[in-house]
């Protein structure tokens, strides 16, 4: 039977997270005969098929699959399986830390069939609510800017034939970072119209994260070379208009210091000691501002501000390495 919307869902081995996601769209004001939910769990996931599988026990009108990837390639690889089994012509992307609201999908099909007639060529951007605490943290601050994004795939919708256009995603971007850019890039680069659609809401709350979180976020830092490489000009444009130059400087303050150490060079090593300290104080009390101010995350910034400049540098440039593209 044919339905009006596919939503594609990639997970992996979260499964407390993809129950409360798809009760969500199990609450839609959307017929539920009228469209599908397609879990792709990217590589063996038997907890995420059990939950599937409780709910279709539970609401069996409910047409929710779940595949599962041989292999883990990523979140891209795992969404293009996904529209690619989809019976619909539109696909609605979100995540699985996300929540739709009960009226998501509706208002995306009623824009897609009454404001712009349902072309072939057409995709959505829905709007990202990311609640937040009063002294919020880094790490929430940052999962915020999902609000600001002009395309982020926990809520957009793409008909088919754009996303057979465009090539869909691009399973290099191995996991959660760029794959969103290099998909709106392509749009873009094929002229086909993109609308955001302010009362297609999607919730997005912060999930806890590990101590020191941002540490490990760094490596993200080596798939900005490939999109770069693909879009430059799109990149600099949309994305970062220049290299964080705060980042050399201290870096490269920090190797004078050494070298000036290790010549015998009290003047050059004062100098160089005292820019690597302004700027790395600098970079963690701007980390600091409005943010939680508890001991423990007062320490996770200071410690990680040290570091963050160094792993981000190395990332980027095993990226500009690994993609082939003067990069910084």
């Amino acid at each position: 039977m044919n339905k009006k919307i596919s939503v594609v869902i990639p997970t992996y081995r979260r499964p407390e997270l993809l129950s409360r996601c798809l009760l969500a769209l199990a609450n839609q004001e959307m017929a539920k005969e009228d469209f599908e939910v397609i879990v792709v769990s990217d590589g063996p996931d038997h907890r995420g098929q059990r939950v599937v599988t409780n709910l279709l026990q539970r609401m069996p009108a409910f047409g929710v699959t779940f595949f599962a990837m041989a292999v883990k390639k990523g979140p891209a690889a795992a969404r293009n399986f996904g529209w690619q089994h989809a019976n619909a012509n539109l696909i609605a992307f979100t995540d699985d830390d996300c929540l739709p609201t009960r009226t998501w999908l509706k208002n995306i099909w009623v824009a897609y069939t009454s404001v712009y007639s349902s072309p072939e060529k057409i995709a959505f951007n829905g709007k990202i609510v990311v609640p937040l605490s009063a002294r919020p943290t880094d790490y929430e601050l940052n999962t915020a800017r999902l609000e600001e994004a002009e395309f982020v795939t926990a809520n957009c919708a793409i008909t088919k034939n754009s996303l057979h256009l465009t090539g869909g995603f691009d399973v290099r971007f191995e996991t959660a970072w760029r794959e969103d850019s290099d998909l709106h890039f392509k749009l873009l680069q094929q002229n086909i119209p993109l609308y955001k659609l302010e009362d297609a809401v999607v919730i997005h709350p912060v999930r806890k994260a590990e101590w020191g979180v941002s540490v490990k976020e760094q490596k993200k830092s080596m798939f900005n070379a490939l999109l770069y490489k693909k879009f430059p000009r799109l990149y600099r444009k949309r994305i970062q208009p220049r290299p964080v130059i705060e980042y050399y400087v201290i870096v490269i303050s920090f190797l004078v210091l050494l070298a000036s150490l290790f010549a015998g060079s009290f003047l050059v090593s004062l100098a160089a000691l005292w820019i690597y300290l302004f700027f790395t104080v600098n970079f963690a009390l701007r980390r600091l501002a409005g943010t939680s101010n508890s001991f423990s995350h007062v320490a996770e910034m200071i410690a990680t501000s040290f570091v963050i400049p160094f792993l981000s540098i190395y990332w980027t440039i095993s990226g500009a390495i690994k993609y082939r593209v003067l990069f910084l």
